[in-house]
């Protein structure tokens, strides 16, 4: 398997109750939880994480296709929200992300409102989470 990232991204937690601090290859950032789960949010919690690969990655991903058509369209805003439902019978959770995309004051054809939910399914990070992904941790470590 060929991985994506050239250095696994890697978190430290120390004592300091959620603080997490988040390395990647250029640089490091802050995570941590709200404060009404004993966090003192400091940094984006892990759901906000996941939900702005999403926005980012929609919104890059949207943002070279409208490049590449020459569409003079100056902005592209995307929103995402997640909730989650258990089911009382079989305990099964279902995760459902509902996400919304515009262009500001631009007006677009029905072609292009129609063109960018497609468009928007196609980034990388859309299709991991409606993939099949597998997390494997060794347990020799």
């Amino acid at each position: 398997m060929k991985y994506i990232m050239e250095k696994p991204v890697k978190a430290i937690i120390g004592e300091q109750k959620y603080k997490t601090s988040i390395h990647w290859r250029n640089g490091e950032f802050i995570t941590d939880e709200p404060e009404k789960i004993e966090g003192k949010d400091l940094g984006p919690d892990p759901h906000t994480l996941l939900l702005s690969s999403l926005v980012a990655c929609t919104a890059a991903t949207l943002r070279m296709y409208i490049d590449h058509k020459k569409l003079n369209i100056p902005e592209i805003t995307v929103e995402a929200n997640l909730g989650q439902r258990i089911n009382s019978r079989t305990g099964e959770i279902t995760t459902r992300i509902d996400k919304s995309i515009s262009f500001g004051d631009t007006e677009v054809d029905d072609k292009l409102k129609q063109r960018r939910i497609e468009i928007s399914g196609s980034c990388p990070i859309s299709k991991i989470l409606k993939g099949n992904v597998t997390i494997e941790t060794p347990d020799d470590q």
